[in-house]
């Protein structure tokens, strides 16, 4: 199967099954010399992990990595990078009664028609859990940008269905189970939630995604612009059917003179672009958006066919989020440390003896990309 790396500079290649050993992943062009041990990816494995609350899947994986390669004496060696999660709590029985029907809103019918077979247990390759190496190797990433560049990025959720939420406080993010921003408002997610979970339904939800201190300078002008890159990166996230960068889809209905965000001395007076310009960074904050549907392995029967192409009906037992959105952030975040890492190593690499000539507007940034 293609399509299984991502990145030029800084490639991630993950591998492994949902019902299968083990999840894995190798991370290739991680520069040397970053200190690295399992409990730097550790912690934001733990922010992802199954079983973390009554909101989310029961299924309750430890989500233990483990570094096989590319670290020596706790430092990069500038080698592959090596990691392996071990799947330890799954239930392939739950799948025995609808592994010849397809799945509504699943991939079962088109992994089906393009491979010719299907591996039905937990939706196999298609499902979720190939996202923990995601954010495996997005927490190496993310740690560089840190280290190098000071880059901090925070996912927090947007809207739960019809509950649209402010980014108030990012220090109450990871202090409830829904990434939440606006404290005052987690008790009415706790409800809606309770509500839905009792239907056998599920829901979709909004999350946005904020990189700040990015230099100016990353991205390239045509074919892989930065929002280009971010996008497909943030597109390839299970169950997410749409992206926005900035004001998104609202700029449809703003003016040219409201749209543009001004340039004063003392820097951009808003971000309406979200903090890309030709498709090259501007210092302005990257902001990201992304929705994602609602679940489609629900408890509500509903109609399908079977591989020989009869009429049924199915119903999906077995433990699932009946909203996928609220495990989703550190996934993101992860898709943004990926696209950032490896647009600053081609910028680096081409670039960095580049000198503007011109004086880095006040307020949006001091450093340059060296």
């Amino acid at each position: 199967m293609s399509g299984n790396s991502f990145g030029l500079l800084f490639t991630v290649t993950t591998f492994g099954e949902s019902h299968g050993p083990a999840m894995g992943c190798v991370v290739d062009g991680c520069p040397p010399g970053l200190e690295l041990e399992a409990s730097d990816i550790q912690a934001d494995l733990e922010r992802r992990r199954p079983g973390r609350s009554r909101h989310t899947t029961a299924r309750n994986e430890a989500d233990s990595v483990r570094i096989l390669s590319g670290v020596f004496e706790g430092v990069t060696t500038g080698t592959p990078i090596g990691l392996l999660i071990e799947n330890t709590d799954q239930r392939s029985h739950d799948y025995s009664q609808i592994k010849d029907k397809f799945r509504p809103g699943h991939a079962d019918y088109t992994y089906q028609q393009k491979y010719g077979i299907r591996d039905y247990r937990g939706g196999g390759r298609s499902s979720a859990r190939e996202t923990t190496m995601r954010v495996a190797a997005g927490a190496i990433a993310r740690k560089y940008l840190k280290k190098r560049l000071n880059v901090e990025i925070r996912g927090y959720l947007a809207q739960l269905g019809p509950i649209a939420l402010q980014a108030l406080d990012f220090t109450a993010i990871d202090e409830n189970p829904f990434f939440c921003a606006e404290p005052a408002k987690v008790g009415d997610l706790e409800r809606f939630m309770d509500e839905l979970r009792a239907t056998g339904d599920s829901i979709g939800a909004k999350l946005s995604i904020l990189a700040s201190n990015v230099p100016p300078g990353l991205g390239e002008p045509v074919f892989d612009k930065l929002e280009a890159d971010l996008a497909k990166g943030l597109m390839s996230i299970n169950a997410v059917k749409g992206v926005e960068l900035g004001a998104g889809f609202a700029a449809v209905s703003q003016r040219g003179s409201e749209h543009r965000d001004e340039i004063t001395p003392e820097g951009f007076d808003k971000n309406d672009a979200g903090g890309t310009l030709g498709g090259i960074s501007s210092g302005q904050d990257i902001l990201a958006s992304i929705a994602l549907k609602p679940t489609s392995s629900i408890a509500v029967p509903g109609r399908t066919v079977d591989k020989a192409g009869q009429r049924s009906e199915i119903v999906t037992t077995g433990r699932h989020d009946p909203c996928v959105g609220l495990r989703a952030v550190p996934i993101a975040e992860a898709m943004v440390a990926l696209v950032l890492m490896d647009h600053y190593l081609r910028h680096r690499g081409q670039n960095a003896d580049v000198d503007s000539g011109t004086p880095v507007i006040a307020g949006i940034i001091s450093r340059t990309v060296d």
